[in-house]
């Protein structure tokens, strides 16, 4: 037996899904937007290279950044990160360039303020430093992971869906990031003493070392089978 629905009807079930595909997109929104804007590696070392090195480094390293983030996004829409991902050592191995860079570039932002020799303007974090960042922090494949298999405000069109949500990543991702640079900017212009530089950039660096420390808690949890 068919049935068929009255005109009515149709259109509300197609308002009703018009209203789904929009809250499903709105909290895919808020939660790229709370994910970025918490301090992580990406903003604190943005605002980290702002505040030793000025708008013009900083820039290039959030054009790295960026690269790098749609680089990770490419690598999870494709399978390529679940594959990688699939071998344990690959895993361990990411996660430990990263947190080793990761310190390193701390160590670059706390002593940005002293006469050392491998901190000389040629030798700031740019384009290549951001990529990186993002290309060997698992976190980045985690995150990107969960955003793109869950949230699906348009399961049966692959394309828009992904489209959809990269732009909305972007859209947010971008000004974010350059909010955080503005901050480290900022405090740079401020023409602070080369004291009160030098504990900003000792605070910045600390940051980074406290979110890796967090991360590499995590990871310990983990493969112990703690929960935090």
């Amino acid at each position: 037996m068919i049935i068929l629905r009255e005109p009515a009807q149709v259109r509300g079930l197609v308002l009703l899904d018009k209203k789904r595909e929009n809250f499903v997109m709105l909290a895919f929104a808020l939660a790229v937007f709370f994910l970025i804007i918490t301090p992580g590696p990406g903003v604190l070392s943005t605002a980290g290279v702002g505040s030793a090195f000025g708008y013009n480094a900083g820039i290039r390293y959030v054009i790295g950044l960026f690269i790098g983030t749609n680089l990770v996004c490419l690598a999870v829409i494709t399978g390529l990160a679940a594959a990688l991902f699939s071998l344990p050592v690959i895993r361990i191995i990411l996660f430990s360039l990263s947190t080793a860079y990761l310190f390193y570039l701390a160590a670059r932002i706390a002593f940005a303020g002293a006469k050392i020799s491998f901190i000389e303007a040629q030798k700031r974090p740019g384009i290549g430093a951001g990529i990186l960042l993002q290309l060997i922090n698992p976190k980045a494949y985690a995150v990107n992971t969960a955003l793109f298999t869950s949230f699906l405000f348009a399961p049966d069109n692959f394309l828009f869906e992904t489209g959809t949500k990269l732009i909305i990543m972007n859209m947010i991702w971008i000004p974010l990031h350059l909010i955080w640079l503005a901050a480290g900017v900022r405090l740079h212009r401020l023409n602070l003493s080369a004291t009160t530089q030098r504990r900003i950039n000792i605070a910045m660096a600390l940051s980074l070392v406290i979110v890796v420390i967090l991360a590499v808690g995590s990871v310990f949890a983990e493969f112990s089978g703690i929960t935090l």
